[in-house]
């Protein structure tokens, strides 16, 4: 396995400066056709990656795949909010299904376990379907900025299922943690408290983070890895990256020891952008493909409640199409820290 990544970067000072962030990547033009209100924001194209590759990046992943598949799910709720419960259970009453319509609205007469959004081991038998594993970041916060979550600590047993299965739990930073390397270290602390194991994978809420200064407090406190640096808002690549990467801090001129996993794809950047849903498979193909093509780790978030509302049930039926769509490609489809540590080794 061959890994020069900052060697090729340096020879041209406009990558290097796309890879340390120092600026921003300009939309290619090719992909202006794909939407009216988008086309100035997408980044489809793995640019820097087909560089790296092309110039001699290479991993080697296991059984000679061809590429990576990250699967990841933010678990931002375990209780369904009201508005959404009553979304679903208008969304199932329309199309005649009172049991399930009855489920959304009064599942907390079976207590807490019957949540739809308490779905992990649902999310576990599909993605064992096409022979994958995946990674659920929990947070173990109090504070948030929209409403109270979850505690953790209610959550022993389900997160417990989830290792013993062979997945991931991770940590998934509370709002205002991104800035606060206290708050990072005794939210790691807390979720390992409750898992009774070492945590090692990390992404932050609403994806905030403060560059380079986020990837060294999760250093310190001891992570292996992040899968935090992605776009919220626009569908594609941050800057240009598909391939795994130590994070570089420019004023130090130290590389950081943390292997970022760079996200690819988001259910709601690509579910919620005004395109027809022809199109939505398109655009998640064409970034599919993009990394197929530069032998990169494509990065997928789908958050865990959208298996359990009634309402997003398109989003699922597309998470469904990926998998079959990455097994037929026979990519190497698995969790955060079984990537993250294969990348490592390549350090």
């Amino acid at each position: 396995m061959t890994y020069p990544m900052k060697e090729l970067l340096r020879q041209s000072p406009e990558l290097w400066d796309l890879f340390v962030f120092k600026t921003e990547p300009i939309h290619n033009q090719a992909y202006a056709d794909l939407s009216d209100t988008l086309s100035d924001r997408l980044f489809l194209e793995p640019f820097l990656s087909r560089y790296l590759a092309k110039n001699g990046l290479r991993i080697d992943y296991p059984d000679d795949r061809p590429f990576a598949v990250c699967l990841t799910h933010d678990v931002d709720d375990v209780y369904p909010p009201v508005h959404e419960r009553a979304l679903s259970a208008l969304y199932s009453a329309g199309h005649l299904d009172i049991r399930d319509a009855a489920r959304q609205l009064f599942w907390e007469a079976g207590g807490p376990a019957h949540s739809p959004y308490m779905n992990f081991g649902e999310i576990m038998r599909l993605e064992e379907e096409y022979g994958a594993r995946s990674s659920f970041y929990f947070l173990a916060t109090d504070r948030d900025v929209r409403r109270f979550r979850y505690d953790v600590e209610d959550l022993g047993g389900p997160m417990g299922e989830i290792v013993d299965r062979g997945f991931e739990v991770g940590l998934h930073g509370g709002y205002y943690s991104y800035a606060d390397p206290g708050a990072i270290g005794d939210e790691k602390k807390r979720l390992e408290r409750v898992l009774n194991r070492r945590v090692v994978g990390y992404r932050n809420h609403y994806l905030k983070f403060r560059i380079p200064e986020t990837w060294e407090y999760l250093e310190n406190a001891g992570f292996r890895y992040d899968a935090t640096i992605g776009n919220n808002r626009v569908i594609g690549f941050k800057n240009g990256l598909c391939h795994p990467f130590k994070p570089f801090d420019v004023r130090t001129g130290r590389e950081i020891d943390i292997i970022e996993l760079p996200m690819v794809l988001a259910d709601f950047t690509l579910m919620t952008a005004k395109l027809n849903p022809r199109r939505i498979w398109e655009v998640a193909k064409s970034l599919i493909d993009g990394v197929e093509a530069s032998g990169g780790v494509a990065t997928l978030l789908w958050h865990n409640d959208v298996f359990g509302c009634s309402f997003r049930k398109d989003w699922v039926r597309v998470y469904r199409k990926v998998l079959a769509y990455c097994r037929e490609k026979n990519a190497w489809m698995t969790s955060g820290d079984h990537i993250a540590e294969w990348v490592r080794k390549a350090y």
